[in-house]
């Protein structure tokens, strides 16, 4: 018989609201995520004073850790604590280096995890991937879709705008890994899956034609649900293809040459912009332009300091951060000669 229709996994509760962790305990059992074992909550180390006392009104017994970064090692020391507590599941609220490791540890321990937003720095909050630091540098490991996600706008207002903002570049950035992803279908005969690229294009769309800002709930809103459907598109395709492209290798080249020159979303903006350049689609790049500017988010390497011949070379360093990865840059396979010209070029282009 044929199969007429696929499960499509998907988080089994999902909240955008304000004061959403105040609620926590009552949304967990009338989720069904814990009714009756006990819950062990992990919270990062800047906010953890502030999210304990809110959430110690409905959730008095749980156990709280707090997650001093988003390493490997903090990953797995918190996964060990979770697997000697017999707990029914983990709550990780905070950014997305808490996020993170939760995920991670929670995938060790053997327990589902629920996922709760303090900010919007990126596509993380439901993607089934951790990004964490470990001695070589960062790294992207396969951990199972939170359980359940919410996101707090009133701990979000309160978050640097900074990171917040950074949420809009990664989210656009899913514009030019759709197109990485079809360039490869076309040229490689890559398997392309239509409904990851939708949901991911939709959730670009639904944030770059905005006029409003983070300053609104409704733009906040609206972001938050964009970043959460680019996450559940990861899923669906089984790899982060839908929503990392060359973009996406341009932001892990800075990372390993330069590390701590800029965020996740800053980084993903820029080389969202800089690969629409490479494909000379003019309409797109100044419709990203336009955005990241709107947002105040950097545009051009000198945003965030680099130089042009730091740019250069993360471009050149960019394709083997994914090895096998079929993007615009393998497509073209520049010299470092027309890479210096092409980031001149962009420069020239975007720059103010």
């Amino acid at each position: 018989m044929p199969i007429l229709a696929r499960m499509l996994p998907a988080p089994l509760m999902m909240e955008v609201r304000r004061g959403a962790i105040a609620q926590l305990g009552s949304v967990l059992a009338d989720s069904r995520v814990a009714t009756s074992g006990r819950v062990a909550v992990a919270v990062g180390a800047a906010q953890g004073d502030r999210i304990s006392s809110v959430i110690a009104p409905t959730l008095g017994d749980a156990d709280v850790f707090r997650v001093p970064d988003g390493s490997v090692d903090a990953a797995v020391s918190l996964g060990a604590d979770l697997r000697k507590g017999a707990y029914e599941a983990v709550v990780g609220i905070g950014g997305g280096k808490t996020i993170d490791a939760t995920k991670y540890a929670a995938s060790l321990a053997g327990i589902p995890m629920v996922a709760i937003a303090t900010n919007l720095s990126h596509d993380g909050i439901c993607s089934p991937v951790a990004s964490l630091v470990h001695e070589g540098g960062k790294g992207s490991f396969g951990v199972p879709m939170p359980l359940a996600i919410m996101v707090d706008l009133d701990f979000v207002h309160d978050a640097p705008p900074a990171l917040v903002r950074s949420g809009v570049g990664d989210v656009v950035s899913n514009l030019s890994a759709i197109d990485d992803w079809q360039l490869s279908a076309t040229e490689r005969g890559e398997p392309i899956d239509g409904l990851a690229c939708s949901m991911a294009r939709t959730a670009a769309e639904a944030v770059i034609g905005r006029s409003d800002s983070i300053e609104s709930d409704a733009f906040l809103t609206v972001l938050a649900e964009a970043l959460i459907l680019s996450g559940m598109a990861m899923v669906i395709a089984g790899s982060s293809r839908p929503s990392s492209g060359g973009d996406h290798e341009i932001l892990h080249a800075v990372d390993q040459l330069y590390p701590g020159t800029s965020n996740h979303g800053e980084l993903a903006g820029i080389g969202t912009a800089f690969c629409f350049y490479l494909r000379q689609d003019e309409r797109r790049l100044e419709q990203v332009v336009e955005c990241l500017r709107r947002h105040q988010l950097p545009v051009t390497p000198d945003d965030v300091g680099l130089t042009e011949e730091q740019f250069t070379a993360a471009v050149m360093l960019a394709p083997s951060t994914r090895p096998g990865r079929y993007t615009i840059l393998e497509h073209l396979r520049l010299s470092e000669a027309e890479v210096r010209e092409r980031v001149r070029g962009y420069v020239r282009t975007v720059g103010s």
